[in-house]
């Protein structure tokens, strides 16, 4: 790919990883509805970002290293935002979301070093978002999740897939399909449902 072309993209995926919890996180704060959005989902989210800016650290992947740093951050902002709407109630399912899919990656690391760990990290970014998505599954209210949240990550699912895939590195590789497939399910999920039934419009129609 260009020298031009590639750089580019890590632009683009940097502003998309680190920007598309904003819609989510606002329309959260305005309309306080928690329809369809997971707390095990943000859980991972801050486990996996952790873990993002460590390989990115050790692998001298510096295009990782400031969308992982600020989606930490915002993550943690949402962590906030649920317990404010939910309470108690949300602090099992994130602490799962943490701790428990959280910490795949950590026999990798502790049993092949790195480069295992890496590959783990790439897995388990489908693992991030997998909560998210089967919550979209399982619940016919919607109204909760922010499209616009989903397509950004979709987008920049697809260019860390790209990426990883010009740079031949399985954890970018692995994890952007895996990302791919995810930030899809909760997108067709999106188009075809709403809290009464199957949407008839525009399939954007909940944005933030």
């Amino acid at each position: 790919m260009g020298s031009f072309v590639m750089p580019m993209l890590l632009v683009v995926a940097n502003v998309l990883g680190t920007g598309m919890i904003v819609p989510q996180s606002l329309r959260l704060r305005r309309h306080r509805n928690t329809d369809g959005i997971s707390s095990a989902w943000v859980g991972v989210g801050i486990a996996m970002n952790i873990w993002w800016l460590a390989y990115g650290l050790e692998q001298a992947l510096w295009g990782l290293i400031p969308v992982s740093a600020v989606a930490l951050g915002l993550y943690g902002y949402m962590a906030v935002q649920l317990f404010g709407v939910l309470g108690r109630s949300m602090v099992r399912q994130l602490l799962v979301g943490t701790l428990g899919l959280g910490a795949i990656p950590l026999p990798f690391l502790v049993g092949g070093g790195w480069i295992a760990a890496g590959i783990a990290i790439g897995l388990c970014y489908a693992v991030q978002f997998a909560p998210a998505a089967l919550e979209s599954i399982r619940s016919d209210r919607l109204s909760g999740i922010s499209p616009t949240t989903w397509t950004m990550a979709w987008v920049e699912a697809v260019i860390w897939l790209i990426y990883g895939m010009e740079i031949g590195d399985w954890a970018l590789t692995v994890g952007g399909t895996g990302g791919t497939v995810m930030a899809t399910i909760i997108l067709v999920r999106l188009t075809t449902t709403t809290k009464s039934g199957p949407m008839t419009s525009d399939p954007l129609l909940y944005v933030q």
